[in-house]
């Protein structure tokens, strides 16, 4: 019963078949893949889900501060407004967030996309 639920899923999904066409290309069960993914070496794999990896912590990273900066935001423009001199304590949080979250976010977009990663 097994070969025949085989049989007919391989036959439902040609693109899941592993037989080798005449003209000797090589399938890829996972089709999903970019065409650049699919010939890699397992420590290739290893390292590009290593850097996506560090990419997403990034994006979690630019995400938690955008939590922080909208919270900020509330306070910024009584600081600005009331605060005597260079006393903005709020302010200078508010752009040290903004520089968090522009700095990682634009990291962690490009670590999750595919450029090589600088270490």
């Amino acid at each position: 019963m097994d070969a025949r639920l085989a049989a007919v899923s391989l036959a439902a999904r040609p693109e899941m078949s592993l037989v080798r066409p005449e003209n000797g290309e090589r399938h890829v069960a996972n089709t999903l893949l970019p065409p650049e993914e699919r010939n890699l070496t397992p420590d290739q794999v290893e390292a590009l889900d290593q850097r996506r990896d560090l990419g997403h912590t990034l994006l979690v990273i630019a995400g938690q501060f955008t939590v922080i900066a909208a919270i900020l935001l509330l306070w910024v423009g009584q600081d600005l407004a009331y605060s005597p001199g260079w006393a903005h304590p709020i302010a200078y949080y508010f752009a040290f967030a903004l520089a968090v979250i522009a700095g990682c976010g634009v990291a962690g977009i490009l670590l999750r996309r595919g450029t090589p990663r600088s270490d």
